[in-house]
């Protein structure tokens, strides 16, 4: 079995060190990047099975080189950040991040999420569905999981990954209630929090681009439970 390669691109050149070791001693495979010109020629080049992403990074900052990387890969990224804003958590996660964690961090909690997020896009065979069957469809809604494209009535629609990741659920379990808390654990992959707001807050981007630019009902709320797409 090939060793998992991780690319880490980290200004603070004592930070990067002891990640490195740390990231090693597990048996990871890890190249350091100090800038972000270099993390995105480095990223880019499709050898790595992720990426550790600082988002304050001299020459391209992390939203960029992440802006720039997800035009031509789908390489899982986990951001690194000092700065603990909630629009800065929305923005990467809407570039299209697929973690994000903040400084000071323990590194057995930054261990833990690239253990989720590998695991969440080893399985991602498991979600879409059978082989062959690359596409799922309700109320003129299709989603294409091998060419990551969505349509309504043969108009494309543009999410973001997050928005897509929700959606395939959503249809994988077509006809079934599925609870915020399925949503967190599957789409997001951590421990639901019964504080947070994040599941209808996409849910609400999702009717916005589909329910209502299509004039469509796609998504039904099941009060007090959780969410249900229905082919009526």
């Amino acid at each position: 079995m090939s060793e998992t390669k991780i690319l880490l691109v980290e200004d603070e050149e004592k930070l990067a060190r002891f990640v490195e070791l740390e990231l090693c001693h597990e048996g990871y495979s890890v190249t350091k990047a100090f800038t972000g010109r270099e993390g995105y020629e480095l990223a880019a080049t499709g050898e790595f099975d992720l990426v550790l992403l600082d988002i304050m990074l001299p020459e391209l900052n992390g939203m960029e080189v992440l802006r720039r990387l997800r035009r031509t890969s789908k390489v899982p990224v986990i951001m690194l950040t000092a700065r603990d804003e909630t629009m800065d958590k929305v923005a990467g996660l809407d570039q299209g991040a697929d973690d994000y964690i903040t400084k000071p961090f323990a590194i057995e909690e930054l261990l833990a999420r690239i253990r989720v997020t590998l695991r969440q896009h080893s399985g991602n065979d498991k979600k879409t569905g059978t082989p062959g069957n690359d596409t799922l469809a309700a109320c003129g809604v299709t989603l294409d999981t091998k060419r990551h494209i969505v349509t309504v009535n043969n108009t494309p629609v543009d999410l973001t990954k997050r928005e897509f990741d929700l959606l395939h659920y959503l249809l994988l379990n077509k006809g079934a209630v599925v609870t915020r808390e399925m949503l967190m654990e599957n789409v997001w992959d951590y421990d639901f929090d019964g504080g947070t707001n994040a599941v209808d807050v996409y849910i609400r981007f999702l009717r916005t681009k589909i329910d209502e630019m299509f004039d469509i009902k796609l998504i039904h709320t099941v009060r007090g439970v959780g969410y249900v797409i229905r082919d009526e």
